[in-house]
């Protein structure tokens, strides 16, 4: 079994993968042209297409302490009909990248990551006989990204049986088996992320298969100060109403822009709720003041938070 920080450096590795972060992005919307999976959303990608993203949302709103439940109730049915309208359901999507500014909504994406990523990948690798760290992270990423059976049986089949070749090996034939695959696959959306195999290779090459720290992925560090950092664009505070929110150098940025934004969006505005006050911001502040007869200065006092932030 792997120690708890190599588990945590081989998910950091499938983080870099996923959102380019080591941690993870766990407000991340994605949508890829052409991937049948139609929205993605959090640390892992988890897809509205595989009905993951509905699985994820209901564990989530079933929590007492869940703060953005009530915004994303109503849009629960149209998830578990996998309604790939909700592709372009702006309001939905800033809703998601808000909630992880939830510790709840974290602490469940990576519950729920556990359960249906880790939790197989590790199955899968103790079958076979893998034990290595960086073994192990292949599996998962395989796990994660798919078709980790359809590789596996066909470098089995073409390369020679894992007990055959050992372990190092077996792991350098499936990468390049795995790199051909993704290359020359009919969906072209895949071709770009040859980069994961690339990756690996070049782990390999510096002899990581324990994962030991420090390690540098596609220029990220992992380390164990980056393990044990807070999530990029999450943030706890400041709260709404405790500070006037206007554009300034360096940008505004905290709970209470994003919230702002948040409410903006509901109201119709053209915002991504990003959770920095910068010219789009201030713009469709004018806007709302502008069309509720108030002064349109951009700026944002107690009484506007108070009108935003319901």
């Amino acid at each position: 079994m792997l120690t708890l920080t190599q588990k945590k450096t081989a998910q950091a590795i499938v983080n870099i993968f996923e959102t380019g972060s080591v941690l993870g992005d766990y407000g991340n919307v994605t949508l890829i042209r052409g991937d049948t999976g139609h929205l993605t959303f959090g640390r892992s990608q988890t897809t509205l297409g595989s009905g993951n993203l509905h699985e994820l949302l209901q564990r989530y709103c079933q929590n007492p302490g869940a703060r953005f439940a009530t915004r994303l109730n109503p849009f629960l049915g149209r998830c578990k009909a996998r309604d790939v309208a909700l592709d372009q359901d702006r309001h939905l999507h800033n809703i998601l990248r808000a909630s992880a500014d939830d510790p709840v909504m974290r602490e469940t994406q990576d519950a729920f990551f556990d359960q249906v990523y880790w939790q197989k990948a590790e199955r899968a690798a103790g079958e076979l006989g893998i034990t290595t760290p960086l073994g192990m992270a292949v599996v998962y990423d395989s796990t994660v990204h798919g078709s980790w059976e359809r590789i596996r049986d066909r470098v089995q089949a073409e390369s020679g049986s894992f007990d055959t070749l050992g372990e190092q090996a077996w792991i350098k034939a499936y990468i390049e088996t795995r790199e051909s695959w993704l290359a020359n696959h009919d969906n072209e959306a895949l071709h770009p992320t040859v980069y994961r195999m690339e990756a690996f290779r070049r782990l390999i090459e510096q002899n990581h298969w324990g994962l030991d720290l420090p390690l540098v992925v596609r220029g990220l560090e992992i380390s164990t100060a980056t393990l044990n950092g807070t999530p990029p664009g999450c943030y706890d505070g400041p709260q709404p109403g405790s500070r006037v929110l206007t554009l300034q150098t360096p940008l505004a940025r905290g709970l209470d822009v994003r919230l702002v934004q948040l409410g903006l969006s509901l109201a119709g505005s053209d915002i991504k709720a990003d959770g920095v006050y910068g010219q789009t911001s201030a713009a469709r502040i004018k806007d709302f003041q502008q069309a509720h007869g108030l002064p349109a200065t951009g700026v944002v006092d107690a009484a506007l938070i108070a009108q935003l932030v319901a």
